[in-house]
């Protein structure tokens, strides 16, 4: 199928995807008892991992779904579903003209940008899965080696926050920002000392809210460097072409299509911080005004609403977000 062959999208869109920990018991359900597209689309996963995704995402349970070997190709598998769900829509309407633009940018958080290259057709959905499967696999792995800590910051300026984290990593501990995701929302991640030290400092100056997270992998820390080389390996014997639309890479927060670019960032998102707010920020000051978060969840919906509340959003995740869509864009003609 011919991803975003719809018709113009007009005003400036963009099309993000969800990373982890949108991942809930019951996602894609819905979309696949009312569109074909939608059940083939996790089919094609049980088949491909010789794990049955379809039944995790609608049954669980739970914890085998929280998984992070598991919950990598679930997101995906859900998030390429509501596209596929979406794009039959469109393609059942006698007007759609298949010559349509797309999207001026696509854009994932964390291993979302995945997801988003599989849509922009960079790289192919059977890839994608593998390669988020073996992510979470070397994950899991990692933080089974070195085990490390995540906490959400709130109302503090992420400058501050970096700050702190950067003085407690000098003395030899492991901390620093692994998620900006907007305004009064940050997450850290590092070794226990550096996770303790940098959440008794940051509260004593005078964050709003200091919250653990029930995770015992510190992503996007020098924690997972174990699992950067062997990723690398996958990373650069999958094929991958350039996307049809610019991405809107975490590491740089600026649009990349170069498939050597596309790589290397990869790679370097497993250890490094996703620069979510200021992504944003660059979709914003390109004339992007519409932005359509695409599988389950609504986090990204959320986050966007606090970078520029004049932004109008949507979300795809289920049947009633797909009719919202269609009669929006129909709404434009």
């Amino acid at each position: 199928m011919n991803h975003f062959r719809f018709m113009q999208l007009a005003p400036a869109t963009a099309f993000v995807f969800p990373g982890q920990g949108g991942q809930h018991v019951g996602m894609a359900k819905e979309l696949c008892d009312q569109y074909p597209a939608a059940r083939l689309a996790l089919e094609e996963a049980d088949d491909l991992l010789g794990v049955s995704i379809s039944t995790l995402c609608f049954a669980g349970p739970e914890e085998a779904l929280t998984d992070t070997v598991n919950a990598q190709p679930a997101i995906l598998a859900a998030s390429i579903a509501a596209l596929r769900s979406l794009e039959s829509e469109l393609e059942s309407q006698s007007d759609a003209r298949p010559d349509a633009e797309s999207p001026r940018f696509v854009a994932g958080h964390s291993f979302g940008e995945y997801t988003a290259l599989v849509a922009a057709g960079a790289i192919t959905y059977a890839d994608g899965l593998r390669l988020v499967r073996e992510r979470g696999r070397l994950m899991k792995e990692a933080g089974a080696q070195n085990p490390g800590k995540m906490a959400a910051i709130l109302g503090m300026d992420g400058d501050k926050i970096a700050e702190i984290c950067a003085d407690i990593s000098q003395k030899g501990a492991i901390v620093q920002i692994a998620n900006d995701n907007c305004p009064g929302q940050v997450v850290i991640s590092g070794d226990q000392a550096g996770m303790d030290a940098a959440m008794t400092a940051l509260d004593a100056a005078g964050a709003r809210k200091v919250v653990p997270l029930a995770v015992s992998i510190a992503a996007h820390s020098p924690l997972m460097q174990g699992a950067a080389a062997e990723l690398q390996i996958a990373i650069e014997a999958t094929p991958i072409a350039a996307p049809r639309f610019p991405l809107i890479a975490n590491m740089s927060a600026q649009p990349i299509q170069n498939v050597d670019d596309i790589r290397a960032e990869l790679i370097a998102q497993l250890t490094g911080s996703v620069r979510w707010t200021e992504s944003m920020q660059h979709a914003l000051t390109a004339g992007v005004t519409h932005f359509v978060e695409i599988g389950p969840g609504d986090a990204l919906t959320g986050m966007i609403k606090r970078i520029d509340r004049r932004a109008t959003r949507l979300n795809v995740n289920d049947p009633s977000g797909v009719t919202a869509f269609v009669e929006w864009l129909y709404g434009l003609l």
